[in-house]
């Protein structure tokens, strides 16, 4: 089962079975489009669509020798273009596009005209950050009661790359994981994220991906997520967890340095405590809580940070929930946060 990894061509409809050892037969499944009312990112974010991006913006260069950068339409073709040939003959579902912190200019001719006086035409554009998804609804699972997609992410953040220079190889994130459909919250594991994938064409970054989707297992991150919903916490032990939470950011870096890192933000703990009271799929107020509707809530307060750091910040929860759920079961690691 820990050997499975996915290949080039999978048959339609994978539905990955923990009942026994042995992979059974695909399932297919007619996928239904359904409207979409949530978002894989909320914080700071706003839907556009590839369209807008191609025509509507225009490219930043580097600076010093004019030289393009790989843009954010060109960014997201390529790994859908990796993700089709991947998953050759599965269904892939067109990207949700989010981008963030829209950059102004204007055009030469339009340079000394009054601010209020310019005309849509006179305007540039285009956005500092963005972030997209593309869902592969025929390989889907099961997990505690909730449906998950294949789900590949990408996410780009030219304030991390110095434009001013000489052209150098591009930073990008790339992540594949499963998608939470009751929420859209995303489930990213460490095999399955590259948080620095530094290239410097499209070739090379189709490759890169490429790569990323040959490393990652499904069946061993479906099988960790399983597990999640037969441990549990009291209310005591949710309330001392966030707590440590709060705690963690102020200890001496000579105290942080001994324990594993945490990256949620104060604010995102302060969701984690609403949504326990109020979630209508993983809150629990009153009784106990298992740990994967504790990974939700953590995963889902993770929507709201910033498309820079919105991938990190993901895995970084999925470390919390499996370190923490190992220390209900004797591991050391994560043992401060519930002691």
């Amino acid at each position: 089962m820990e050997n499975l990894m996915l290949m080039p061509t999978i048959r339609n409809g994978r539905k990955f079975d923990f009942s026994d050892a042995e992979i059974v037969e695909p399932v297919r499944e007619e996928v239904k489009e359904t409207k979409k009312q949530l978002h894989f990112i909320e914080a700071n974010t706003e839907d556009v669509t590839m369209e807008h991006l191609l025509n509507d913006c225009v490219t930043p260069v580097f600076a010093k020798d004019n030289e393009l950068t790989i843009s954010h339409p060109l960014f997201i073709q390529v790994v859908e273009e990796a993700t089709k040939d991947f998953f050759r003959g599965e269904q892939v579902d067109e990207p949700e596009i989010r981008c963030s912190h829209i950059i102004k200019g204007r055009i030469p001719s339009a340079i000394h005209k009054p601010a209020n006086q310019l005309l849509e035409s006179d305007k540039t554009i285009y956005y500092e950050r963005c972030a997209f998804s593309i869902d592969v609804p025929t390989i889907w699972e099961d997990v505690n009661g909730n449906r998950l997609y294949l789900s590949v992410t990408g996410v780009r953040a030219y304030n991390q790359q110095n434009l001013f220079s000489k052209k150098v190889p591009e930073v990008f994130r790339v992540a594949i994981g499963f998608k939470n459909t009751v929420c859209c919250n995303l489930c990213i594991f460490t095999d399955g994220y590259k948080g620095e994938l530094k290239v410097s064409s499209t070739r090379e970054l189709y490759l890169r991906v490429l790569e990323l989707f040959n490393q990652f297992n499904p069946a061993k991150q479906l099988h960790l997520m399983q597990q999640l919903g037969n441990s549990y916490l009291s209310e005591h032990q949710f309330c001392q967890i966030l707590g440590k939470m709060r705690l963690f950011q102020y200890l001496p870096m000579r105290l942080q340095r001994n324990l594993p890192p945490l990256l949620i933000t104060d604010t995102q703990i302060n969701n984690v405590a609403k949504s326990y009271i109020a979630d209508e799929n993983f809150g629990s107020y009153g009784k106990d809580l298992n740990m994967w509707q504790f990974y939700n809530l953590l995963t889902g307060a993770n929507k709201s940070s910033y498309i820079d750091s919105f991938l990190d910040r993901a895995v970084n929860a999925t470390d919390v929930a499996m370190g923490i759920n190992g220390a209900l079961h004797g591991e050391e690691t994560y043992r401060w946060f519930i002691d």
